[in-house]
């Protein structure tokens, strides 16, 4: 079966995917404050290649790769599309940490594509039981209240 011809060279992904960062860096989201005013915010996005190849590389009416040739680039045995997509990867998971570890948003994208987990500790004590004695010599003329 014939490989289909990619439209996009390694080279202009690797280019859109500092535009995307960029993007992705200088994100601003409008915010009300207490007065009623409208502000922007610095909202850094976590970047993903499922969004960047499939929506924003069409969004921008660029040519993008489908899902399976980006792993054929990253399983093949072209050295500049391995390289292509290591690189891409390598940014991406850089940025994404450095918003989680400087911005409290994320935790989920951390734990399901960082491998990331949380870990508890488990204190265990000795537990000594209480002994409660009732006395049966209760006198039955007095009012207990």
């Amino acid at each position: 079966m014939a490989t289909p011809k990619t439209l996009i060279t390694p080279y202009e992904i690797e280019q859109l995917a500092y535009t995307y960062i960029d993007e992705c860096i200088n994100n601003k989201t409008e915010k009300s404050t207490a007065s009623g005013k409208v502000v922007l915010i610095k909202d850094r996005h976590i970047p993903t290649i499922d969004y960047f190849l499939r929506i924003w590389i069409v969004k921008k009416g660029k040519p993008t790769i489908c899902r399976s040739t980006y792993y054929n680039w990253l399983n093949g045995g072209n050295e500049d599309k391995l390289n292509t997509i290591k690189n891409i990867e390598g940014m991406f998971r850089s940025l994404a940490i450095d918003i989680l570890a400087n911005e409290q948003k994320g935790i989920f994208y951390a734990k399901n594509k960082l491998g990331m987990t949380d870990k508890t500790q488990i204190e265990q004590t000795e537990i000594k039981p209480i002994t409660i004695n009732l006395d049966s010599s209760i006198n039955s003329n007095e009012n207990n209240y």
